[in-house]
């Protein structure tokens, strides 16, 4: 019931450029299985084509061990940010992160756009689509811990920075959905599935006021 309520109060018909659809922010700490959790969704939702899976363009090459994603190198990210490839763009991590533009052409369709996104992008994405939710995934800091060691790309000082980063933050959105992904897959998995299901009734009913 909590859950729902909070659903209801983040989709709101507030004023914003695009209103026909609804944008699902996923953020969460490094080794809170946010990948994991989308590909669950993609899987439980596959077909349906009021879902749409966002896939990111990123300044590093894709590998098997990470999301599936368009690569671009330096140069050709920004001639692409020039030349209006994308609706939204940021940086993280010495990275660059693209959201193509066709995210937008989705959404005023009336679909549900889901993309794994940065905290720091939330106040732009927020105004710029009517009906937005954050979908916060989370663990407990032993399960981020253990998952992080177990990825084996960083040091011990490394996870420690990244797990300090992972405590609760002022900028964390408040009207946030959480969903703890320390157990099974299926439990987070089908929980934020119900989010999606939701969020694509909402913009049935949004789109037809």
């Amino acid at each position: 019931m909590m859950a729902a309520a909070t659903i209801e109060r983040a989709l709101n018909p507030a004023s914003a450029p695009l209103r026909n659809g609804v944008f699902v922010a996923v953020v969460g700490p490094s080794g809170a299985g946010k990948d994991t959790i989308m590909d669950f969704a993609r899987d439980a939702l596959r077909g349906q084509p009021d879902f749409h899976f966002v896939r990111r363009v990123v300044t590093r090459p894709s590998t098997v061990d990470a999301e599936d994603h368009d690569s671009l190198g330096e140069e050709e990210f920004l001639a692409a940010q020039r030349a209006g490839a994308f609706c939204h763009c940021w940086e993280a991590h010495g990275l660059r992160y693209g959201l193509p533009v066709s995210v937008d052409q989705k959404v005023e369709q009336g679909a549900v756009a889901i993309a794994n996104v940065s905290r720091g992008v939330l106040p732009a994405l927020r105004q710029s689509y009517a009906n937005f939710i954050v979908v916060h995934i989370t663990a407990s800091p032993e399960v981020l811990a253990q998952r992080l060691a177990a990825r084996g790309r960083e040091d011990a000082e490394e996870i420690k920075r990244r797990l300090m980063r992972a405590a609760p933050n002022p900028c964390d959105p408040s009207d946030a959905v959480m969903i703890d992904n320390s157990g099974e897959v299926a439990v987070a998995g089908s929980a934020f599935v119900a989010v999606l299901r939701k969020s694509s009734a909402f913009a049935a009913v949004s789109e037809q006021i």
